[in-house]
């Protein structure tokens, strides 16, 4: 009997151990063509449209136009950014005031956002409801002060409300259920970091930095690091950029290093302790505890326009942004500051993620 009771025992462990290896087996799986790799945005301009490159995480495979040869079709111009959530993609075309709603690692088309959108910029996920900042009409209408917050249920794609918000709303992400917004100022420019709060869409906070806040994001105690470029000398009213960092809790600027006058800084990215920033097609490094700039550069990004920036294990990704023709993306190896390899990316190479 107990010889039976063994077996059976050793039958069961074995029929165990098939179905969690056939799990093992199938979360190993690949979801698509496009997981764990890198996905290049272009805006495109009027040599052709916007689109999204495929690259390897080794680098050595790039795919143009993926939307296009999944789908069939083009996605139009501008294609100003990308946001995602567990397993899609939205990609936002500003002038066609639409997010293609796409399976982030197939990129085949799912659904389509086109409610209640004027002009989208920038999008952040909370549970199912999606954040998108918008200009509104703008200069190309008669009121320039209706910019808002689009709010959408990604579950139906339909439009729940709009927030009214200061003129130029442009980055959007969130700690929690606080949103933050920066207002680069669209067709004009301001100097605001909009605090909402997600539960009720009110606007908590109206905050105060210098003027053209635009890149934004948190650093592991969760302050939010804020680059403002400032206004240039041709505005008529050149004022000084900075860093910011603000407080979540208390909602106040609790440090700032100013870049001297004449010196407009345009990119940041944050990984880990580490900020990086440009100026022109220069790159820079400091803490985001620093309080002092760094006084030299780190490298030369691209010989042409720098027009993207992008930081991923200890590697920098810089666009060299070509409105006629295909743009480029040079690799760094930041531990010995010399450049691995140069990519073809999309026309309009603006924005690159990890995927």
């Amino acid at each position: 009997m107990k010889k039976i009771n063994f077996l059976k025992v050793l039958l069961f462990s074995g029929l165990l151990f098939f179905i969690s290896c056939s799990d093992d087996n199938e979360k190993q799986l690949p979801r698509g063509d496009y997981e764990n790799g890198i996905l290049v945005s272009g805006e495109g301009s009027g040599a052709g449209t916007g689109s999204v490159s495929f690259i390897s995480n080794d680098l050595s495979n790039t795919e143009s136009k993926i939307y296009n040869k999944v789908n069939g079709t083009d996605l139009g111009t501008f294609l100003q950014s990308l946001a995602f959530d567990d397993d899609k993609a939205y990609i936002i075309v500003d002038n066609q005031n639409t997010i293609t709603v796409v399976d982030r690692f197939t990129f085949e088309k799912l659904d389509e956002i086109n409610e209640g959108l004027e002009n989208p910029r920038y999008m952040t996920v909370i549970g199912s409801k999606g954040y998108i900042t918008n200009w509104g009409k703008g200069s190309f209408g008669d009121n320039i002060d209706d910019d808002f917050i689009a709010v959408v249920d990604l579950n139906t794609f339909k439009l729940i409300t709009k927030i009214d918000v200061a003129v130029g709303p442009e980055r959007i992400t969130n700690n929690g259920d606080k949103i933050f917004v920066s207002h680069k100022g669209a067709y004009g420019t301001n100097n605001k970091i909009s605090v909402i709060d997600a539960d009720n869409n009110n606007v908590e906070k109206v905050i105060d930095v210098k003027f053209k806040p635009d890149e934004m994001d948190f650093t592991a105690n969760g302050n939010l690091i804020v680059l403002s470029g400032g206004n240039e000398s041709w505005t008529g009213n050149e004022t000084v950029g900075s860093i910011a960092t603000i407080n979540t809790t208390t909602l106040e600027v609790s440090s700032e290093v100013v870049f001297p006058d004449g010196v407009h800084p345009e990119l940041m990215v944050i990984e880990g302790n580490t900020i990086c920033y440009s100026i022109g097609n220069d790159v820079y490094m400091m803490s985001v505890t620093g309080n002092t700039l760094p006084q030299a550069k780190v490298l030369t990004a691209v010989d042409g326009f720098l027009y993207g920036i992008e930081l991923n294990n200890g590697k920098l990704y810089a666009l060299d942004a070509s409105f006629t023709d295909i743009s480029k993306m040079n690799v760094f190896n930041l531990s010995t500051i010399t450049k691995e390899t140069t990519l073809d990316a999309p026309l309009g190479a603006s924005k690159i993620y990890f995927n």
